[in-house]
């Protein structure tokens, strides 16, 4: 288990979507399917809808707050979202969409692919197998 801090409670599992970069929802996500759709992203392409998002921080417009709600309610949102380091921006749209969400992980094992539990309430992550 991996302690971290809560900031969207909840619960998510599923397989891991691992960004080095940060992502604003606004502008890199396509609004309606979930796909990163900016070419400079090194995620360009894949899908975050149905995938345990990990990645540094978000980051651009506050705009992307309500990408992540819309994503929500068309059910292309991440199951669960694990940050380094929360920002304002994905938090709250993590909240208002009720998407599971962590920071803070005290370690760092994650890569795209494993299967990840987020216990966002009791501020754990489970990597079944590590």
């Amino acid at each position: 288990m991996i302690r971290c801090r809560r900031i969207s409670g909840g619960y998510g599992e599923g397989y891991a979507l691992v960004s080095p970069e940060p992502i604003s929802f606004f502008g890199q996500v396509d609004r309606s399917t979930g796909v990163i759709c900016d070419e400079k992203h090194p995620l360009y392409g894949e899908s975050v809808s149905g995938k345990v998002l990990i990645l540094p921080r978000g980051k651009g417009s506050t705009v992307g707050s309500y990408v992540l709600y819309g994503l929500a309610k068309r059910g292309k949102a991440p199951l669960a979202i694990i940050c380094l380091e929360a920002e304002p921006i994905i938090a709250v749209g993590a909240i208002i969409a009720g998407i599971p969400m962590v920071d803070k992980p005290e370690s760092y094992v994650f890569k795209t692919g494993m299967f990840v539990k987020v216990y966002a309430d009791r501020g754990v992550i489970e990597v079944p197998g590590l």
